[in-house]
């Protein structure tokens, strides 16, 4: 495993972090959750990200029990605030009432004392910033977490919020993007702002949601995955469900090949070679998946692969800087 320092932070995290957005509470149970968290410690996974709205809070919940008698000190845990965990107008969003209320809810829920970086989910425009920020710096004095993060703000958004965090003597180190090979919206802009800023990417879906996997370019779809029709067929509507994507993945295959290792492998690989990138977050169904995803830490992309693969996918690459997935608004 390889550990890669946080931001401008002294913390390492290891390069590929185990999530459990839609496996711990709805596509897993919890015997094979903490199943699936043991095998990722025996790898060298040592950070842990989810969110107290992840299977309606189960999520949380799920992971706290299965970290349970695992030595704190030697883990990083990493939780986020902003979508609904109830059905009040003030159980959603990112004001000071919400997030002092939801951190407790993740420490109670995760059995933990702290969290290593607290995040806001999405940018709150119902919110004001300095609201927002002025309750993280309060968390963090408090002792409940010792850095925050941000997922899915835009460029102007993540500038100012490091800023008032900077005035209030608080470090926002990390920045929690959708990011892969086929969704890099993020290099034109946040990418940049962010290496100025001293923030770095964690990144989700590195796998583009199972179809970096090449397991979409079959003639059969898997049945029950993620993609699959109810009369057996690939669902299109999702934007990496579209038949010229499909087709530009699986010749990736053979470049995956030529290095010895699954499409997935080169896929979180390819994440991973962005230097602002700290960490790709991936997730877990069964212990297994995670023995040739870890080896992606290792594998060491030259120029001449990365730019096949650009040539490869050419314009299937989605680059438009606008398309940040930030959140309209939370009501």
């Amino acid at each position: 495993m390889d550990y890669r320092k946080l931001g401008n932070s002294g913390m390492y995290v290891s390069s590929i972090a185990l999530g459990n957005w839609a496996t711990h509470g709805e596509t897993v149970e919890q015997d094979l959750a903490t199943d699936c968290v043991r095998k990722a410690l025996d790898l060298g996974i040592t950070t842990f990200d989810t969110a107290d709205a992840y299977a309606g809070t189960k999520a949380e919940a799920m992971l706290g029990e299965a970290l349970k008698g695992v030595r704190r000190e030697g883990i990083e845990v990493m939780t986020k605030a902003f979508f609904p965990t109830g059905p009040g107008m003030n159980d959603r969003g990112l004001s000071r009432k919400h997030l002092m209320e939801s951190i407790n809810g993740s420490l109670r829920r995760l059995q933990m004392d702290y969290v290593d970086v607290y995040q806001a989910h999405r940018y709150d425009y119902e919110t004001p910033l300095a609201e927002t920020i002025g309750a993280f710096a309060d968390i963090v004095r408090a002792g409940k977490a010792h850095y925050i993060g941000v997922s899915e703000w835009t460029v102007e958004e993540i500038r100012a919020g490091a800023a008032l965090a900077d005035e209030l003597g608080i470090q926002l180190v990390s920045s929690q993007p959708q990011y892969n090979m086929l969704w890099r919206v993020i290099e034109a802009e946040i990418v940049p702002a962010c290496e100025e800023l001293g923030i770095t990417q964690v990144c989700w879906s590195p796998l583009a949601q199972g179809v970096l996997t090449g397991k979409y370019s079959s003639p059969t779809v898997p049945a029950g995955s993620r993609f699959s029709a109810d009369d057996g067929g690939l669902k299109t509507e999702h934007k990496f469900m579209q038949p010229k994507v499909i087709e530009r993945v699986e010749k990736l295959i053979p470049i995956a090949a030529d290095l010895g290792v699954p499409l997935a492998t080169l896929a979180v690989a390819w994440v991973l070679a962005n230097p602002n990138v700290s960490a790709a977050i991936v997730g877990a169904s069964r212990p297994g998946q995670l023995d040739e995803t870890v080896k992606a830490a290792d594998l060491i992309l030259d120029q001449a692969t990365l730019a096949l693969i650009d040539g490869v996918l050419g314009d299937v690459i989605e680059r438009d800087p606008a398309k940040v997935e930030s959140f309209p608004q939370r009501v």
